[in-house]
Parts: structure tokens; sequence; C-alpha cells
């Protein structure tokens, strides 16, 4: 830290920094809470940030920075802290001292200048001793440690979350920062948890089954501590994001195998029921996507519907309500950890089945209804990040680049319903190892290239990528189930898994802003409709033979492997953005 005579010797420190440091501006006169200060400088999701006295930049804003500190030197003179007497009369106070100015004029210029909300937390800069007496009466009446926990809590939670976890987490948050651990240190050993909780379901025992239920709330305890921990001590990171937004789903599906192997164990064969809990899951999760990239940034995005949700929002246990009926994280992973102590894998896997139906039911009928009723015009970008979702390969794409663009605002999603209902009805109905199956992939192939032959802008174009999912998943799902080769669940268990990380991947890539996995990484693995017909003609090839374990085992390692591969590298790379995912509450 260093303190400057004036604006002009400010210019001149700054000048000196090496230009791969963050650096930043701070008022001597500042009055407030050292928590406001720590959210106005030590964000690293944002180029530039600012509250009231002070303003930072990071690397790429260094260079906005020293133009519009040289532009504020000569309007107010080298000597001088704040603005002249000839001042506009009308800005704020707050933005009269050299940081708020260059703040301005960095925004003139097109750089974006976060300004974290303060709450109850003060951060002034007083010109007279009436004002400064005012800001530090303000500041001591504010207890900066109790907001600093209290901000630590992620707004819009869970039932179980808000009053079940996060009275307590909030302070083993705190403890993890004063020892120096990091989110990403906490969120590896929710994971390492887990697959122990996973283990333990897997031995079959009553005393197996107990452990694994408690070891899965504390999984779930530091689950929410690390994201509390990234608040509190404002460490975002490129990596922390990856593992935030892709091991919550790996410690629910490795719970889920470790469940079915322990019923096994017990002479219960569960396999199928728990690959039907994860399709489900999954399908969930992409409707919620879909829909969420479709509309946020839509113009003109009004409906009755929505307005309606709105005015039940402001009647408190409507809110709660709400929020639980959906089968939330916490909600779900307390139902999974009490249901494996008490009762059997079976049970847990029916109670999935029932409630995240029953879940999935309410949100997408808000969502129809929703889309229905409002008149919005989708953006270009969202078309995009649908199309993206699809997850279409070279056998749909190959057909999108020949076929006319359907017409009509309801024939593309259809289209993808008709696709599935064709694909999904071969693998149920038709005989096992059928050719007329394979013939049903093709059907598919091609009515999934016709529905993404034009923008998905229409009003329930968002249905498109959970269809296809739905098509895949679930025709896996039968195909293996069907096939009475042992180990062919399993072993589809883990392919729809690699399938779903490719997934999940995708839709947080897309929400970071860098767009979706490389063209490339979706040609390797075949696109949605190309697994399914590999699967479709590896029934037909390989049909009641232990062939078909071997070969849906192989598929799966290669597509873990490559998107693992593609996932790890962009992740860990400079280009991913420094988010931490507040997340859905699914």
């Amino acid at each position: 830290m260093q303190t400057a005579a004036d604006a002009g010797d400010a210019a001149a420190r700054l000048a000196a920094v090496p230009a791969g440091h963050r650096v930043a501006l701070v008022d001597p006169r500042f009055v407030g809470h050292v928590h406001a200060l720590r959210l106005g400088l030590t964000d690293p999701r944002f180029p530039a940030a600012a509250v009231p006295g002070a303003l930072t930049a990071q690397p790429e804003a260094r260079g906005a920075l020293m133009r519009a500190l040289r532009r504020a030197t000569a309007a107010v003179g080298a000597g001088a802290p704040v603005a002249g007497p000839d001042a506009d009369a009308d800005a704020a106070p707050e933005d009269r001292t050299v940081p708020g100015r260059i703040a301005i004029a960095l925004e003139a210029e097109g750089t974006a200048v976060k300004r974290p909300e303060l709450g109850s937390l003060t951060a002034a800069v007083p010109t007279d001793a009436g004002a400064r007496a005012a800001a530090e009466s303000a500041r001591d009446q504010v207890d900066d440690e109790a907001v600093r926990l209290r901000s630590a809590v992620k707004a819009h939670d869970g039932f179980f979350t808000t009053y079940g976890i996060s009275p307590y987490s909030r302070y083993i948050a705190r403890w993890c920062a004063r020892r120096g651990l990091t989110p990403n240190q906490v969120t590896t050993a929710s994971l390492i948890t887990a697959l122990i909780a996973a283990g333990a379901a897997g031995t079959g025992t009553r005393g197996g089954y107990v452990a694994a239920g408690i070891l899965l709330l504390v999984s779930f305890v530091l689950d929410c501590t690390d994201g509390q921990l990234a608040r509190y001590s404002l460490q975002y990171s490129t990596m922390g994001a990856w593992l935030d937004a892709t091991f919550d789903r790996a410690k629910e599906y490795a719970y889920y195998a470790g469940l079915a192997i322990g019923a096994v164990r017990g002479g219960d064969d569960v396999w199928t029921l728990a690959l039907g809990a994860m399709v489900l899951q999954a399908c969930r999760h992409v409707v919620d996507f879909s829909f969420n990239e479709a509309n946020h940034d839509a113009v003109a995005n009004t409906s009755p519907t929505a307005a309606l949700s709105d005015k039940l929002d402001s009647v408190g246990w409507t809110v709660w309500a709400r929020r639980m009926i959906v089968l939330p994280i916490g909600e779900r992973w307390a139902m999974i950890a009490v249901l494996t102590a008490l009762t059997t894998p079976r049970v847990v896997f029916y109670a999935l089945l029932v409630g995240c139906s029953l879940a999935a039911c309410y949100t997408t009928a808000g969502r129809l209804l929703r889309s229905l009723t409002r008149k919005a015009r989708r953006t270009d970008r969202a078309a995009r990040a649908l199309a993206d979702l699809a997850d279409s390969g070279p056998l749909a794409q190959g057909v999108a680049a020949v076929a006319p663009g359907l017409r009509g605002g309801f024939t593309v999603p259809v289209v993808a319903l008709l696709g599935t209902l064709v694909m999904i009805g071969a693998a149920l109905f038709l005989p096992y190892g059928s050719w007329l199956t394979v013939a049903a992939a093709v059907v598919y192939a091609l009515l999934s290239g016709l529905a993404v032959t034009r923008p998905l802008k229409g009003a329930l174009d968002w249905l498109v990528p959970p269809f296809f999912r739905a098509g895949e998943y679930v025709t896996i799902l039968v195909l293996a189930a069907r096939s009475d080769v042992p180990h062919a669940v399993p072993a589809a268990f883990g392919l729809v898994s690699a399938v779903a990380y490719h997934h999940y991947d995708t839709v947080y890539r897309i929400r970071g802003g860098t767009g979706a996995p490389p063209q490339w990484l979706v040609r390797t693995i075949g696109g949605h409709e190309g697994r399914t017909a590999l699967v479709a003609v590896l029934a037909a090839v390989l049909t009641h033979t232990s062939g078909f374990t071997t070969a849906l085992t192989a598929l799966a390692a290669a597509v873990a492997l490559v998107v693992l591969v593609e996932s790890i590298r962009f992740w860990v790379s400079s280009s991913a953005p420094a988010v931490h995912d507040e997340g859905e509450l699914a």
C-alpha cells in the first residue's frame, strides 16, 4: 500500500505497478466497514469494481484506468482530491472523489464497473467534521462481521438448507477461512465424503446404510460450506466454478450407484431404478436450463402467469411451499439420507422417482403456461444456446443442412417430441434386438435434424433439448434393461453418466458466457442421435450376449475420456470465467 500526495502522484505510482497486478485507488478520507472495501476491491470476478471512495481494476482494465486517471487529473488538477466548485451539482457526493470520477469515466469508455450492494454496510467519504462523525456513527452501529456472515449465505435457497444447514454451516465457513482453507478444498472434501457414503451404502448392511445416510448429510453440509466460504472470503476461481458445477451431480449419481450395489448384495437388483432416477433428474435439470437460457434475455418477456408467480412470492408461506415442492437438492438429499438409514434402496428409488416426477410435472406445467401466455421475442444468443444444448451430432446436422426449414410456431417441438416418442416406443415395444429399432433410430435422427433446421426462437422451442435428452437416456435405459444380459444396466448407468457430464458441462460453459464445447468434441462423441443409433445397432448385433455389456462399457469409457479431458483443459485454462454457481434450487 502506498500513499499518494495527489491525483498526479497517484497516476505515477500506478504506472509503476507491473501490468499483471490488480491495483486499487482509495480516497484517504474514506470511512466505512472493512467488508465494504473487501466487497469493492477484492472480488476476482469483475474487471473493475467500485464503492464510494474506492476503485479497483484487474489487469485487463488497467489501460482504461490509466487513461481515465489522466483525464481526471487534468480535469480537477494534479493536487486536488475532489472535484472543483464547478462540478455538476447533481452528481452524487460519492462520485465526486477521484475514484468515483474515474469509475464514471471508465463506464463512459465502455468498461463495466461493478458496484456491489452494500446493504447496511457503510462506505463514505465525508468532507467535513459533521459528515465524518455521522459516517463513523453509522459504521459503529453495524457489526461488520455479522453482515459478512449473513451475506455468505445464498439469498434464495431451499427450506431445509436455509433452516437446517445454513444457521451453522456459515460458522464452519468462517472457521475454514481463518485457517486458510479454500473453497476448492472444501468442495473436494464434500466429494470424498459423498464417495465414502456411497461405499458405505454399497456394503448392503443396515449399519452401512445408516453410516451412508449420515455421511451424505455431512457431505451436503460441506457442499453448502464451500459456497459460503467463497462468498465469505471472496475466493472465486475458474477451478472452483468447474468443481462446484460438476461435483454435485457426481456425488448424487455415485451415491445412486452405491445404493444399487448394496441392494444387489442384499439380493435385490435395483440398477434399473437407479438409472431411472438419474435419467429423471438429468431431464429435470435440462428443462430448467433450457427454459432459463431461452428467456433470461428475451424482449417483452412478461405473462399473466409470471405476474401471478411474483404476487405469490410476496406471501411468505407460498415461497417456501413452492421451493419445497420442486424437491431441491437440500430436501432431496435429506430425504435420500433418512430413507437410506431407515428403509431399503428400493424404497429410496421409488421415493425419488415419485417425488421427482411430481416436481417435474409442477415446474414444467408452470413453464409451459408462461411460454404460452407471454409475448416474448427470443434473442439470437438464446437461440444459439438452445442449439448448443440440443447437442446435435453429424447425422442431425447433415439433415438440417439440406432440409427446408419448418414452418409454424409449434412445429419444431412437435417434430422433436415425435422423434423421441418413435425412438422410445420402438425400444419399449418392438422385439428386443429387432432391426426395426435401428430403423426407428434412423427416423429419430431424421426428425432430430428437421427440428434444428431453423433458429430455436419459438415459444416452446426450449422443449427441444429436453426431448432429445429423454430420447437418448430413456432409449439406453430401456434397451439395457430389456437385454437380459448380466451387468448391462450398470454399464448403461456408466454411459448415461458420461453423457450427462457432457451435457452439464455444456450448460455451465454457456452460463459462464464462453459458449458451448467445441464442435469437434460434439462430432467425436456422435451427438445425441448418433449415440442413440449406435446403442440400437449394438443391441441388434449383440442380442442377448455379454458383448452388449462390453460394448456399452467401452462406449462409456470412450465418451468419459474425451469429455473429461476437454472439460478439464477448458476449466483450468485462462479463458474460463471466474464465477461461482449460485444455481437453481434443484
